[in-house]
């Protein structure tokens, strides 16, 4: 009997280890800057950083959007703003808020490979909550590229909307490439195309403060 109980003690300490492990894993690695010394870029233009309070996304005039990124994409003629963001496909439209949550939802997006989307919202005018941030044309030209490859096109090279399915009038999902795990959230999708345009950034994070602060 004892020794039946010393074993179930091992196995829950072990599993309280994992999530312990995970986040100090993950406040090193956020603390960490990539890009750090990058120059004051050329004024070229400015993309925007925004979080609901979880999920990060990134913002782009419709200015600063080349036409591959732009063709295909739902829009209203009062549109000028996109927000994108990238994350599970059963979680998007499953949980559309945090009261919709269940545990089986986030055990799936967690651990479970499954199809993911491309968030995209729109906007008419700046908001205040978004954070400026100065980018040079290259810059600009590898975020658009980036977020253009995260979508999975059809076999005539198009978007796919998914009809119906956005929360309110002004947003939308499309059909995107990858898995989210663990390791590979919506958050991490952002800093990663951070990384990859030449903009400031965490060597990884899961969480959306973690870039938020590289901006403060």
């Amino acid at each position: 009997m004892v020794k039946a109980l010393k074993k179930i003690l091992k196995a829950v300490l072990f599993l309280l280890l994992i999530p312990v492990a995970y986040l100090l894993i993950s406040f090193t690695m956020m603390w960490i800057t990539v890009n750090g010394d990058r120059p004051a870029p050329d004024p070229f233009g400015s993309v925007f950083l925004t979080t609901n309070g979880v999920h990060l996304g990134i913002v782009i005039h419709e200015e600063q959007m080349d036409s591959l990124l732009s063709a295909g994409l739902k829009k209203g003629p009062d549109d000028r703003y996109m927000s994108f963001g990238w994350g599970d496909e059963n979680f998007y439209l499953n949980t559309p808020t945090w009261s919709d949550l269940t545990f089986a939802n986030a055990v799936k997006a967690l651990f479970v490979k499954s199809p993911t989307l491309i968030h995209v919202t729109r906007y008419p005018n700046l908001q205040n909550r978004w954070v400026e941030i100065p980018v040079s044309k290259a810059e600009l030209e590898q975020l658009n590229a980036y977020i253009l490859a995260t979508f999975a096109l059809s076999e005539n090279g198009e978007k796919t909307l998914l009809e119906g399915e956005g929360y309110t009038m002004r947003d939308d999902f499309y059909k995107a490439k990858g898995n989210y795990t663990l390791f590979k959230t919506c958050n991490t999708w952002v800093n990663t195309g951070f990384k990859q345009s030449g903009l400031k950034a965490c060597y990884w994070t899961p969480f959306d403060f973690g870039l938020m602060k590289k901006y403060e």
